[in-house]
């Protein structure tokens, strides 16, 4: 039994577990942290007043970052209920800003808000490429990105590859870029603060994994950011925060329930994630592989996920008749991003001119011909998070040069002996621990695997 069958758990909806004193009338101030704590470590559900009052304690530095992980680790292993994943939400939100753009215009008329998001996935690089596309395609995107957490990477990280790249945005500047150029990428900041700390606690603590933890993490953000629809990319498989395609889907549906409930439109593509999306996983590499994509090239599966996001969002938003494959084609989409990180203060001539870091290199080769058969997109994002390309304590610098190329993708021929990884990191001693983190995470037979679609369903407020 998954923590998501727990008593109180997303599975079991009604079961709101033993009323505690929490839930009490007039129990206002009596809240604390360790009542608080013990009635989700024994299977609780926590009401509205508890709830708004960890949020705001821990915000506010009023519970100790030890309380706020032990309660976010009873969460992980009892789950919660759909109206303490909207209410915990609904806290988040409140703890800081909620960003409004319907008074802005371009050419006269509202703007066509719209973003995306991802649950996280190992190479999953396609914010680079798909937020330029739905820019040449005339929607404008507000974009508050993150950071790694765990084995996956963050949007934030790969984009500072970029020398100058910065994602600490003021209001007003997102709002100039929303209405000069169709897009922003930033730092939350002021949206969902609680967020923010409970984030990166998260990273650290174990308690990623979590099915309310994470749709009220992305939708807390998401619903702050001022878009009017969103759509999200929901992963499934072994590189995915949640293991099974059951798991993903009550994530999807969840997702969809808190979106639609905050008046925006909503839509989700459950994804493939066992195997790592593209070439490369890391920062650098990723912004390299992404720009591959913007040039009319780079892997098959990473443009195919682009445009079928770039489809979802444009329709979402009310676009008609815009093309997302000919803005790769055409260069428009190449522009948009050059555009975006020179707003943002990038260097545009490091795109092209072999700016962005790079690092050591190690190479794992083939131990014998044959077919590629497996890579287990966990461990190649573990490997990378070894090599520096994630964190181990919450605000440590992470390498933009740290990452892994893959040569040979699952049903492509083998050649013993040639190369089948390169791994890059500014601090060669992390090798012997990232090589360890992949051995036994690919496999080279005799035989192709089955392929797997890349994109496995779409679930929308009507499912």
């Amino acid at each position: 039994m998954s923590h998501l069958d727990a008593p109180g758990s997303m599975s079991h909806l009604d079961a709101r577990g033993p009323m505690s004193h929490l839930d009490a009338p007039g129990s206002m101030s009596h809240l604390d942290a360790p009542t608080i704590i013990r009635t989700k470590r024994d299977g609780g559900a926590l009401s509205d007043a508890a709830i708004d009052w960890v949020i705001d304690a821990y915000t506010h530095g009023r519970v100790a970052d030890a309380q706020m992980s032990a309660l976010l680790m009873a969460i992980f292993l009892r789950g919660m209920t759909r109206p303490e994943i909207a209410r915990w939400t609904a806290a988040m939100v409140a703890s800081g800003e909620r960003m409004d753009f319907t008074d802005l215009r371009r050419d006269g008329k509202p703007l066509a808000l719209v973003d995306k998001h991802s649950t996280g996935g190992v190479g999953d690089k396609v914010t680079i490429p798909l937020v330029p596309v739905v820019m040449a395609c005339g929607g404008a995107v507000p974009q508050a990105a993150g950071r790694g957490l765990g084995h996956t990477g963050g949007t934030l990280d790969k984009l500072e590859s970029i020398p100058g790249f910065t994602p600490e945005l003021s209001k007003s500047r997102i709002r100039q870029q929303l209405c000069d150029i169709g897009a922003a990428i930033f730092a939350a900041g002021e949206l969902a603060p609680a967020d923010r700390k409970i984030y990166a606690l998260r990273d650290v603590t174990g308690t990623t994994e979590s099915l309310p933890l994470i749709a009220s993490s992305i939708m807390s953000k998401k619903i702050a950011e001022g878009a009017a629809s969103l759509v999200l990319d929901c992963k499934v498989g072994s590189g995915a925060f949640l293991k099974t395609e059951e798991e993903s889907r009550e994530l999807a549906h969840t997702l969809v329930e808190l979106g639609t409930g905050a008046g925006l439109v909503t839509r989700v593509l459950l994804t493939d994630m066992s195997t790592p999306l593209g070439r490369t996983v890391g920062n650098a590499v990723e912004v390299t592989e992404s720009l591959e994509v913007l040039a009319g090239g780079g892997p098959p599966d990473v443009v195919e996920l682009t445009l079928a996001l770039a489809a979802e969002m444009l329709d979402a938003a009310g676009i008609d008749g815009a093309d997302p494959a000919q803005t790769l084609d055409d260069g428009t989409a190449m522009d948009r991003f050059r555009e975006l990180v020179a707003a943002q203060g990038g260097d545009v001539g490091a795109l092209s001119d072999g700016g962005l870091p790079v690092a050591y290199a190690e190479t794992i080769t083939a131990p014998r011909g044959g077919t590629m058969e497996t890579i287990d997109a966990m461990a190649v994002g573990l490997a990378v998070w070894r090599l520096g390309a994630g964190r181990s304590v919450p605000g440590e610098r992470v390498q933009s040069g740290a990452g892994l190329r893959i040569h040979r993708r699952p049903g492509e021929p083998v050649s013993a002996g040639e190369p089948l990884f390169t791994l890059y990191t500014e601090t060669p001693e992390r090798f012997e621990a990232a090589i360890a983190e992949l051995d036994g995470g690919f496999s080279v037979g005799d035989q192709a695997p089955p392929e797997r679609p890349l994109i496995i369903d779409r679930i929308t407020s009507g499912d």
